[in-house]
Order: structure tokens, then C-alpha cells, then sequence
């Protein structure tokens, strides 16, 4: 399957941000603005609070909706997480694990990442893979050995088939929050790095498999970024909070 049959993904991660009524204007400036009308795919991640609010203001459209996080566990005495049983029966589709921000902040491990994937499938979650390095680690030319470390520990543990129904999101640490970007080069080689590995192991799921790309993409770089054959959308983060930039970055996923 070549790059032309997987249907680019473009999925807004709007983090802890805006209220009751923001949520409510992006997601109506989006519908307005005709945001996931066209060929690629198009999502939301609003905080958990605001999850059912959006959904029913999404229903009848065809932007989907999606988690920033998951309990790892099923359900029981856990004060504060949500199961993935519970982001199902809201209405989500997709699902962000392992973002760096909370490998970084929250000490979420490889290990804790791989039982979030598993969870969020045992539901029909579609889970957003995210992987990346930072930037002390890409300058020692790590990059590799993080990328593969963390996709290995999946592959391990939920095997090659789940790739299937996952996406991958390739997300430099060093890119997130920092206006800085990867060149549209340097995320093609780690964009064919995982698919690469993927391929490894199946090479069907491989090229089907949908890897994203997250960190600083605006308008003005998303086409750039998206043109690259190994590219297939992206993971955004401050622009999708902004109605007219994030529809004009899932303008650039259409091709």
C-alpha cells in the first residue's frame, strides 16, 4: 500500500486548555470552516471534561472524537483516571498514549505506555502511538536507539497485529511547545525509520500503518511536512486551538 491509499490523519490535541464555551467555538468554527469534509481524517482531543459536551456537538459531522490519555487499568480504586471502557461509551475513537509530556512529567515508562496501548484496544480505541526523542538525546545521535526502544517495547508486548489498527506519532521532545520544528527531512527519516521496522515484522501492516507527524506544525510548514511520501498527517498541538490554523493544516493533509 503505497502512501496514496492510507487516508492522512490530522488529530488536534488541544492539552489543558480552554473552557466549556472555547471547546464550543473551536469545534463550531470547525464545522463551519468544513474541517474533516474532505478525504483526510480529521479529530479532536479535548480535555476529559469537555469530552461529551464535544461529542454531542460533533454528532452528525465527520471530525472524530478522541482521548488525551487513559488508565491503564480497568477500573477499581483509582482516584482521578478514566478507563478506557469509560472513553468508548463517551464516544471516542482514538486515543493519545504515551506523550511525551507525560513520559516527562507524569514518569510515564515504556512498560506503563504498553499497558495504556493494550488498554485502549481491548475497547476498539484506535491508539496514537506517540514516540520521540529529546533534544540532548538527539544530540548525542540517539535518536534511533529512543525511537526503537520505544516502538520495540510495544511490538513486544502487543505484537505486530496491533499495528493494524494503531497509529504511530513521531513527536521530537525538542520540537513540542518550542516553535521549533523538524525539517521535513529529519521527520521523513524517522517517519521510514518506524515504518521500517514495522515492515520487519509485516510488511502489509507496515505500509498501511498511518505515522504522524507532532511538533510545532502551523500552517505554513504543514504541507511542506505532509508531502513527505512516509508523512501521513499530524499530531498538533497549540495550532489546533485555533480554529483557522487548524483547518488550514487539515487543508494541507488533502492530496
Amino acid at each position: 500500500m503505497s502512501k496514496a491509499t492510507r487516508r492522512p490523519l490530522v488529530a488536534g490535541n488541544w492539552k489543558m486548555h480552554g473552557n466549556r464555551a472555547d471547546a464550543a467555538r473551536i469545534v463550531g468554527e470547525l464545522l463551519t470552516r468544513g474541517a474533516g469534509a474532505g478525504h483526510a481524517e480529521v479529530i479532536v482531543c479535548p480535555p476529559f471534561v469537555h469530552l461529551a459536551d464535544v461529542r454531542r456537538q460533533l454528532d452528525g459531522s465527520r471530525i472524530g472524537l478522541g482521548a488525551q490519555d487513559v488508565c491503564a487499568e480497568e477500573a477499581g480504586a483509582h482516584t482521578g483516571e478514566i478507563s478506557a471502557a469509560m472513553l468508548a461509551d463517551v464516544g471516542c475513537r482514538y486515543v493519545i498514549v504515551g506523550h511525551s509530556e507525560r513520559r516527562a512529567l507524569y514518569g510515564e515508562d515504556d512498560e506503563l505506555v504498553v499497558r495504556k496501548f493494550v488498554a485502549a484496544r481491548r475497547h476498539a480505541l484506535t491508539p496514537i502511538l506517540c514516540v520521540g526523542e529529546t533534544h540532548v538525546e538527539r544530540e548525542r545521535d540517539e535518536t534511533k536507539v529512543v525511537i526503537l526502544r520505544q516502538l520495540d517495547a510495544v511490538l513486544a508486548a502487543a505484537g505486530i497485529a496491533a499495528f493494524a489498527t494503531a497509529v504511530v506519532a513521531y513527536e521530537p521532545v525538542w520540537a513540542i511547545g518550542t516553535g521549533l520544528t523538524a525539517s521535513p527531512e529529519q521527520a521523513q527519516e524517522v517517519h521510514a525509520l518506524i515504518r521500517g521496522r514495522i515492515e520487519e515484522k509485516d510488511d502489509t501492516i507496515s505500509a498501511s500503518l498511518r505515522v504522524l507527524y507532532g511538533g510545532s506544525v502551523k500552517a505554513g510548514n504543514a504541507s511542506e511536512l505532509f508531502a513527505m511520501p512516509d508523512v501521513d498527517g499530524g499530531l498538533i498541538g497549540g495550532a489546533s486551538l485555533k480554529a483557522d490554523e487548524f483547518a488550514s493544516i487539515c487543508a494541507a493533509a488533502e492530496r
